[in-house]
């Protein structure tokens, strides 16, 4: 069974591009990157030719002749005589790059020969990305993809277009939701925060309607990840590399506005941890968000670089890695109990992140303005709050209200409610976060 995905739009499109380059799709492993490039494959190509550095080490060999097109064509055909390669027909996809980043600098050839199509894919757990983007600069297009986000979920569960349109135009004229409406998706959504993204984890509850399953491979995943960190997280403490995945959790459910390394070890020091966030981040099974120094535009270069955040991109996964007790509770009795702020911050930073949307927060020195994140239409900041409760937002309206916060005129606010506007602030159930940026885009 295919899950749509929307990177089948995105390799189309590039494929009817006639200028089309090499294309270097990255992300994080079990996300489905092979699944997708060989689905779109098999549908537009007559001649398919894939090599997985991982599984056929042979291939390693392909460029000793050197990198141009005729000799990696020949030595592909050394290795494996059974391979065709027809002009204007032909998708060579090289998977795992990370296992041999030499064949990026072969990107060039191809991309000047013509004659071939290229997809390379790779996990950025250990990818050496800088070698393989300085052997291949200005030769390749790079897409990053994650897991599956709330609108892939929703076509998985047979949701259309026409659907999904709806909810972003009861967004756009502030229309609340029926009541059959809301129940439906936050159901929907609930199931999705549980579930997460990963494509073999929502396969299984498509196809069988349970949660069973889910968990095991949820909890292989993250095993996985940590034993690509003893794999190739080379030169670095890979036992430190492992303390700070495994603590984003509890300092989610403590609600920390910044990242405390005291957190991972009493004794831990953010300068022996130099190198270990930047290694997870790179390898996308962790996010950053970073704190502004003051809530105004622009939002790059007005960054406090001393203090930021880390979320999973998956909530799926991080839910996976609490306790037994709290497994029970979400799973089936969706009772979120003391992680209902962390999940939902977690999943809003998720949804962010597979928007294109940056990551942004603020925390005011010695007082309690603070807010969750902040996006930004084409002339406005636009603070954005997560609501695990009905409580009052003071941090949002002062915000809005405060005039030495110029840049600031609304603010947008989710939780556990139906849409509305009141006092310049925008509610939205959290389920519609996955369509902000569309929102975002008709603002002005």
């Amino acid at each position: 069974m295919y899950l749509k995905r929307k990177i089948d739009r995105f390799l189309v499109q590039w494929k009817e591009d006639p200028a089309h380059k090499p294309l270097i799709i990255k992300g994080a492993r079990q996300i489905g990157k092979t699944e997708s490039i060989l689905h779109f494959a098999n549908e537009h190509y007559r001649n398919v030719i894939y090599l997985n550095f991982v599984f056929d080490k042979k291939y390693k060999a392909i460029v000793n002749d050197g990198y141009d097109v005729e000799n990696v064509i020949k030595n592909i055909s050394l290795a494996n005589p059974a391979v065709r390669f027809i002009p204007g027909e032909t998708l060579i996809i090289f998977d795992e790059i990370q296992e041999y980043p030499d064949i990026a600098t072969s990107l060039k050839a191809f991309r000047l020969d013509g004659r071939f199509d290229v997809i390379c894919s790779g996990s950025m757990l250990g990818i050496n990305y800088k070698k393989i983007h300085s052997n291949s600069v200005g030769n390749k297009t790079d897409y990053q993809m994650y897991s599956m986000d709330f609108e892939e979920f929703l076509w998985s569960k047979g949701y259309k277009d026409e659907q999904v349109a709806d909810i972003l135009r009861h967004m756009i004229n502030i229309t609340p939701f029926s009541d059959t409406e809301l129940n439906v998706y936050r159901t929907l959504f609930l199931d999705y925060c549980v579930l997460g993204g990963m494509p073999d984890v929502v396969r299984g509850y498509v196809e069988t309607g349970l949660f069973s399953g889910s968990l095991e491979i949820q909890e292989q995943i993250r095993l996985d990840y940590e034993e690509d960190v003893r794999k190739y997280a080379q030169g670095l403490n890979q036992a430190k590399i492992i303390s700070v995945y495994r603590s984003i959790p509890a300092q989610l459910a403590k609600e920390n506005k910044k990242f405390q390394f005291n957190k991972v070890d009493k004794k831990a020091r953010s300068r022996e941890y130099t190198g270990c966030i930047e290694w997870l981040i790179d390898a996308g099974v962790v996010t950053e968000c970073n704190c502004l120094a003051f809530p105004e535009l622009p939002l790059k270069g007005n960054i406090d670089e001393s203090k930021y955040k880390l979320y999973y991109p998956d909530t799926g996964l991080l839910i996976s890695s609490l306790d037994e007790e709290a497994q029970e509770d979400l799973r089936v009795n969706k009772n979120l109990g003391v992680y209902k702020g962390a999940l939902y911050e977690n999943f809003v930073a998720e949804a962010f992140i597979k928007q294109g949307l940056g990551l942004f927060y603020y925390k005011k020195e010695n007082s309690t303005l603070e807010e969750d994140f902040f996006v930004r239409s084409k002339n406005e900041l636009i603070p954005v709050e997560v609501k695990s409760n009905r409580n009052s937002s003071k941090s949002l309206v002062s915000l809005i209200k405060n005039e030495k916060y110029s840049d600031i005129k609304h603010g947008i606010k989710f939780g556990n409610f139906n849409i509305g506007c009141a006092n310049d602030i925008y509610t939205f159930p959290y389920f519609c976060v996955f369509m902000l940026k569309p929102f975002l885009q008709q603002w002005d």
